[in-house]
């Protein structure tokens, strides 16, 4: 996909997502929104925000949290967002200020999610492309969501990333062969620190939910 976002833009979303984080979990206070940026960071916007933790074994999911739909200005979307993948992922247990200077901050900014038709499943294999789709899958209540970048990172094939979408969903993993189930895709631009608190780059190869 072509950059829809700046360089600089990117910067400043992962250091407001940086600060929302730092500032909440030191204070309790949620950071104000700022207004001085370009409009199109307040433009509505599906966004998720990722933190790893870096230690001695490595780098490792801590929090991701996001929202899939253009619901919030985009600003809005990456403030709250970090804030529930500090303190409400219920994977894990709220980050603590001792933990800050380890924490590496990812955000992706997302495209509206389309439906993605087919007349059998099978299509899916030959519509779903790795390294430019995400994956929003549907059955019932059931509802799982993974990143483009995340079959990239583990090196799946598009029937292991459909398997996978199905049980981020607690969906049994052939149930993309189910013609209940649905699907949509997205894409997403994904800037992040290099280390934490450090320069922020396009497509940092951190782990990602």
């Amino acid at each position: 996909m072509s950059h829809e976002y700046s360089d600089e833009e990117g910067i400043l979303l992962v250091k407001l997502a940086r600060d929302a984080v730092e500032n909440f979990v030191k204070t309790g206070v949620k950071i104000d929104v700022p207004q001085d940026i370009s409009m199109k960071l307040k433009e509505m916007s599906g966004v998720f925000v990722t933190l790893n933790s870096v230690n001695a074994d490595g780098v490792s999911l801590r929090g991701c949290i996001g929202r899939p739909y253009p619901n919030q200005p985009l600003v809005e979307a990456t403030v709250d967002s970090a804030l529930d993948a500090a303190v409400n992922d219920p994977r894990f247990p709220p980050v603590t200020g001792k933990e800050l200077d380890a924490i590496l901050v990812d955000l992706s900014v997302l495209t509206p999610p389309k439906k993605i038709e087919y007349s059998n499943p099978e299509e899916l294999l030959s519509l779903v492309k790795i390294g430019r789709d995400g994956l929003i899958v549907s059955k019932g209540k059931a509802r799982g969501l993974l990143l483009p970048q995340v079959p990239v990172d583990w090196g799946w094939s598009v029937q292991e990333f459909l398997e996978h979408t199905c049980n981020k969903a607690w969906l049994p993993k052939d149930a993309w062969r189910d013609p209940d189930t649905e699907f949509m895709s997205f894409q997403a631009e994904i800037f992040g620190e290099e280390s934490p608190g450090g320069n922020i780059i396009r497509n940092p190869k951190h782990p990602r939910c």
